[in-house]
C-alpha cells in the first residue's frame, strides 16, 4: 500500500514526485478518501457534505475520475485534520500556483508535459477553479508541477 497522506493531503508536498506517476498519488488520495468516508459512513458523509450518494460511493470505491477535488475538499473537511472545505480549496490552488511559479511553469508548459489531451486553457480554469478539476486530474498536474519543480 502507497504511504499514507499527511494532513495537508491535498497540498502536501511529492516528496518522490521524479518515481512516481500520477496515478500513484492518486491511489494514495483514494484510499485516504475511501478510510475517511468508511469511518464516517457513507450515509453520514452524504448527509454532512451534500453530496449525492452516487459521488460518496465513488469516493469510498476509489474511483478518483468520477468525482472532483471540491468532493474531496467537502469529505475532508468532516475530519478534524482539514480546515473547512472552501479554505482547503483556496489553499490547493495558492499551492499549486506557487509550485507552477517555483517551477517555472506556466499551462502551456504543463500542457506541452502532461500530453494527456487537456489543453492550456483547461488547465488553466481546472487550477483557478473555473473549470471543476477531478481528483484524477488533479493528482497528475500536482504530480507533474512536483516533478518539474526544483525545490
Amino acid at each position: 500500500m502507497p504511504p499514507g497522506p499527511s494532513p495537508g493531503m491535498l497540498t502536501e508536498e511529492v516528496a518522490d514526485a521524479e518515481s512516481i506517476v500520477g496515478a500513484d498519488l492518486l491511489e494514495r488520495y483514494e484510499v485516504h478518501l475511501g478510510e475517511l468516508v468508511a469511518d464516517v459512513g457513507a450515509d453520514a458523509v452524504a448527509e454532512r457534505t451534500g453530496l449525492a450518494s452516487e459521488t460518496v460511493a465513488a469516493i469510498e470505491s476509489g474511483e478518483g475520475d468520477a468525482y472532483t477535488v471540491e468532493d474531496a475538499a467537502a469529505v475532508l473537511a468532516l475530519s478534524e485534520d482539514y480546515p473547512d472545505a472552501e479554505g482547503m480549496m483556496l489553499e490547493l490552488r495558492d499551492h499549486l500556483m506557487l509550485q507552477m511559479s517555483s517551477a517555472v511553469l506556466d499551462v502551456d508548459a504543463i500542457a506541452s508535459g502532461l500530453n494527456n489531451g487537456l489543453t492550456a486553457r483547461e488547465i488553466q480554469q481546472k487550477i483557478e477553479g473555473r473549470q471543476e478539476m477531478t481528483v484524477a486530474e488533479y493528482a497528475t498536474i500536482h504530480r507533474y508541477i512536483a516533478a518539474e519543480n526544483p525545490y
